[in-house]
């Protein structure tokens, strides 16, 4: 299919990043369908997208009547039925499997067979998830990065079924994003995460060790290798719950030590600490 066929965008979950994806289909001139679990969640996902829109109009990124624009073209349910109007539906639900494939083989039954199915996730199978529908070859993923109207990256990975149409309209989508692309196998973590999550894990491992404080960490790595973050500034910002998720994800598959997760990670994750949303992490934030 090619991307002009494309009208209605479907998004699946609208927490930080489907709130993103949500926001920049609809800066982009689609009709957007997101949708959540209960009114709560969904209220709070628009009023999400509404201050990320009011922000970047602030900053002079976006005039008022693009915003207005923009925000038409978004529509919240707590059906997944409606996405039977979709071309594309993204999801971006919690990072677990079974979850997912729930997902995915619901999407499968409900949207139109041209409909083009991805998943945001940063770690999981796409092949997998494909294997749960009947239209493998129309499942990719999209694999976006947080704050998404910020970040210019977009991980597109390519299970053993996903078609080359399929990856065509991933690379025009992209585009019409403003997006860069780089493209990934369907192996564990893929390019981005494949080489972070051990880095991360490694920071902890030194915490833990007592060889240096996660300060002293975090500035080493800002001013010796000139990242704009440390990795526990990182930590904090992704969410220590999703770092658990990938780095078991990755351990499952490879059994490397590598990507064993710290006895002190999975303590922090059981303890609510999850970073920035929660308020407290390795840093504590304010409210």
């Amino acid at each position: 299919m090619a991307l002009q066929n494309v009208r209605t965008v479907g998004v699946v979950g609208c927490g930080l990043m489907g709130s993103g994806i949500a926001e920049v289909c609809a800066r982009a001139g689609f009709q957007v369908i997101v949708r959540e679990v209960n009114e709560e969640l969904l209220r709070k996902g628009l009023d999400r997208i509404r201050a990320s829109m009011a922000k970047a109009v602030e900053r002079g990124k976006l005039s008022a009547a693009e915003m207005e624009a923009a925000w038409g073209h978004i529509r919240g349910t707590l059906r997944m039925e409606d996405f039977a109007a979709c071309d594309l539906v993204i999801e971006a639900v919690v990072e677990d499997m079974p979850t997912k494939k729930q997902v995915f083989a619901e999407l499968d039954r409900i949207c139109p067979p041209h409909a083009v199915l991805a998943s945001n996730t940063s770690s999981l199978s796409i092949t997998e998830l494909g294997s749960v529908t009947r239209r493998p070859e129309k499942v990719i993923g999209f694999h976006f990065f947080n704050p998404v109207p910020v970040m210019p990256l977009l991980e597109i990975v390519i299970g053993l079924q996903t078609a080359e149409e399929t990856v065509a309209l991933g690379r025009a989508l992209a585009e019409r994003l403003n997006k860069t692309v780089v493209i990934s196998k369907d192996r564990p973590g893929f390019i981005v995460n494949r080489l972070l999550i051990p880095y991360l894990l490694d920071a902890i491992r030194l915490l833990e060790e007592g060889v240096a404080t996660m300060e002293d960490i975090d500035t080493a790595i800002r001013l010796g290798l000139n990242h704009p973050m440390g990795p526990f500034t990182l930590m904090d910002f992704v969410g220590l719950d999703t770092l658990l998720f990938i780095a078991d994800a990755m351990f499952e598959e490879f059994k490397d030590p590598r990507y064993a997760a710290p006895p002190l990670l999975r303590r922090m994750v059981a303890a609510g600490w999850l970073g920035r949303k929660s308020g407290k992490g390795f840093y504590t934030y304010a409210a």
